[in-house]
């Protein structure tokens, strides 16, 4: 094989390896990040604590149950209730167990063949509020309902759609890192300068890195831009934020790995001249 061909050909290889880095890291993170639903309650945890979330959670409940209760003028009061028990253990129990409940029904949906809507009934969340609630002798706390309400997660129109992509996700998120790596050792391979080849994948590799952070801000901006007027912005980042904390950190690995291989080659270059100067 001829030096321009083998240069033409590791070039084209390195290239396609550093393209599939982001791609694959965020495959791998939608398929195994967030299909773990130990690892995605142990994410949303801390959410239970975030002010943003606490106030949307006050604004939405509160306004549900003086629905329920046919409250018109109590509403501040009852919402100021959910607001301080948003701050208990009791809420953080039943948090953990409302993200439990929703990602194992909405796993079980996209692994299953069932056509129907996802569901999730929330009156043992209900329960754990009224309890508290009652405990704390809250005003009306005896009078909130706790019948089985069951609330549709995904319609039963959207759910075809997200298995298949779920599907292609799994698929996606073993292949694509792994023919990035099988790439990347190939172009390096047939390279005639393999430490200039070295140098070129980790730079492809730390760009890869930036444009996989700059995605996620993006995706947040997206995100947070187009929601309704009545859902909190604020809450909906701190949500994003959580979910994407560990895209933000491989971004930021890829980045630094690529930078200090590139760097250490670098510097063996000089080295090696060096030591080749009498």
């Amino acid at each position: 094989m001829s030096l321009r061909l083998r240069t033409a050909l590791s070039a084209a290889l390195i290239a396609l390896s550093c393209l599939l880095v982001p791609f694959g890291a965020l495959a791998a993170w939608a398929a195994y990040g967030l299909a773990d639903t130990g690892r995605y309650v142990r994410t949303m945890a801390p959410l239970a604590g975030d002010p943003a979330v606490q106030d949307a959670l006050a604004d939405t409940v509160g306004q549900d149950l003086a629905r329920e209760l046919h409250l018109t003028v109590a509403r501040p009061q009852l919402r100021e209730a959910v607001r301080s028990f948003t701050a208990t253990d009791a809420f953080r129990a039943g948090w953990d167990q409302a993200n439990r409940s929703t990602h194992g029904a909405v796993l079980r949906a996209l692994h299953g063949e069932d056509t129907g809507p996802v569901m999730v009934d929330l009156a043992p969340v209900a329960a754990s509020v009224k309890h508290q609630l009652a405990a704390d002798h809250v005003p009306l706390a005896q009078h909130i309902p706790v019948a089985h309400r069951e609330v549709a997660v995904v319609p039963a129109g959207e759910l075809a759609g997200m298995r298949e992509g779920f599907r292609a996700l799994e698929v996606a998120a073993f292949w694509l890192p792994s023919a990035a790596a099988v790439l990347a050792v190939t172009g390096i391979a047939v390279a005639a300068c393999r430490r200039r080849a070295v140098t070129a994948t980790a730079l492809g590799t730390a760009l890869g890195g930036a444009l996989l952070g700059v995605a996620v801000a993006v995706g947040r901006h997206l995100t947070v831009a187009d929601l309704p007027a009545e859902v909190s912005a604020a809450a909906a980042g701190a949500v994003y934020d959580a979910l994407t904390a560990t895209l933000r950190t491989v971004s930021w690995l890829l980045l630094a790995l690529g930078l200090t291989v590139a760097g250490l080659a670098r510097l063996t270059r000089y080295a090696g001249r060096a030591r080749r100067v009498p």
